[in-house]
């Protein structure tokens, strides 16, 4: 996800790090990370994203592509 969003022309990051889920999103929250993406299980088995959109919380779940043709339109408004 992180590879194809680079390629995209998007700065992404990936947190590996052995912190809970919910700890994960406040922390970009605080630090005003505009979008989380969250992949789990879930998400990899049905090739989806979690989505989650700072100040507007779960966006709910949409194929990658998806959802880098959001970021496209809003970055041409």
């Amino acid at each position: 996800v992180r590879d194809r969003l680079t390629e995209a022309g998007y700065r992404a990051e990936t947190d590996e790090s052995g912190e809970r889920i919910s700890y994960k999103i406040r922390g970009a929250e605080l630090a005003k990370v505009p979008y989380m993406l969250v992949v789990g299980d879930r998400e990899e088995e049905a090739e989806q994203v979690g989505v989650r959109k700072r100040g507007e919380g779960d966006l709910g779940a949409m194929g990658l592509e998806d959802f880098i043709d959001r970021l496209s339109s809003e970055s041409e408004e």
